[in-house]
């Protein structure tokens, strides 16, 4: 009897449960070129799985998507649109709450038209997989990779400082087609995101704040994105616009958060004005930025000096907000608003 591949199945069982449920067993025997017997075993062994239910008599089973829901599919990037693949090939192969779909919808288009508009790729994957308790998105493109574009259009070399200016958002290497906004926003809507590209990794975790930290790269080609949300979350993507507008109607995107674990590092002090400036590059295009502190013990005068007394200075109508400071930081950065530093 053939043993089928029931990892591969996975990627395409959900959708043909509710394409053919009361003859899935001809389907998969259609596909894998399998018998009847070992299509049979492989579907009782995916329902043990939770990928099916079944239903129906020992004769006429009714097969139905389980709690494990999976899609997989891969496109050419020419003339693609992001709205389709959406809602032809994902959406209705998923259980989602109308607030969690949403978001979801939000990140699956939003990653999509960034894969199409700036990977310079020729094709791209899209995958999401529904667990009990949370929901996933992988969008993979075979493109030169977020770093790389970032260093032509902005001459920005490091990734550490590249993924600085993209933490920020408003962003783009092509403002007369976007915002900057896609990027940013889609790693707030997720409990856990992770980026990709270049041979640099960064990760987000929606628990640890809206900082970043360094992760492990994958060795691959292109531009990888992996997200997941919380089928419980309290979070709706008004919520989150919502909480990036100062005057909370998600309408202006005009507040940031800089996190500076992504310019300190175990051998790297902040102790220049040169790092100061790299803080806030472009926060003239905001109203209020929070400049996090976490994983910073130390800062020297001048970073403190340029961040909190020449750039304030010369940009009134940003206000800058310190967070997550410890005692030697704060007592600096008090000395520095009081004039006695």
């Amino acid at each position: 009897m053939q043993r089928l591949n029931l990892t591969a199945m996975t990627s395409w069982i959900t959708a043909a449960a509710l394409q053919r449920p009361d003859d899935l067993a001809s389907l998969v025997m259609e596909r894998t070129g399998a018998s009847r017997a070992s299509a049979l075993k492989a579907l009782r062994r995916l329902v043990a799985m939770q990928w099916l239910q079944r239903s129906g008599s020992r004769q006429r089973p009714v097969y139905a998507p389980g709690l494990l829901r999976q899609v997989v599919k891969r496109y050419p990037l020419a003339g693609l649109s992001e709205d389709l693949p959406w809602s032809r090939d994902f959406a209705p192969n998923f259980a989602l709450t109308p607030a969690v779909g949403r978001m979801l919808q939000h990140a699956f288009q939003e990653l999509l038209n960034n894969a199409i508009d700036h990977s310079e790729g020729t094709a791209v994957t899209m995958s999401v997989r529904q667990t009990p308790t949370q929901v996933q998105l992988l969008v993979s493109d075979d493109g030169r990779g977020l770093f790389d574009r970032v260093r032509e259009s902005f001459d920005i070399d490091d990734p550490m400082h590249a993924m600085l200016e993209l933490s920020k958002g408003k962003l783009t290497s092509a403002p007369d087609r976007h915002t900057g906004r896609g990027l940013f926003f889609t790693s707030q809507l997720a409990d856990v995101f992770d980026l990709h590209a270049n041979g640099s990794a960064f990760q987000r975790r929606g628990w640890d704040g809206p900082g970043w930290r360094s992760g492990r790269p994958l060795p691959r080609q292109g531009t990888s994105i992996y997200l997941a949300i919380a089928l419980d979350t309290r979070r709706t993507l008004d919520s989150v616009l919502d909480a990036w507008s100062c005057d909370g109607s998600g309408v202006a995107f005009d507040r940031t958060s800089v996190s500076l674990r992504l310019l300190a590092g175990s051998n790297i002090a902040l102790d220049s004005r040169a790092q100061a400036r790299r803080v806030v590059a472009r926060l003239q295009q905001f109203r209020r930025a929070e400049v996090d502190f976490d994983g910073v013990h130390d800062i020297g005068h001048g970073f403190a000096d340029e961040l909190f007394r020449v750039f304030a200075q010369s940009h009134p109508g940003v206000q800058i907000v310190p967070t997550n400071m410890s005692g030697r930081v704060a007592a600096l950065v008090n000395a520095v608003h009081a004039g006695t530093a």
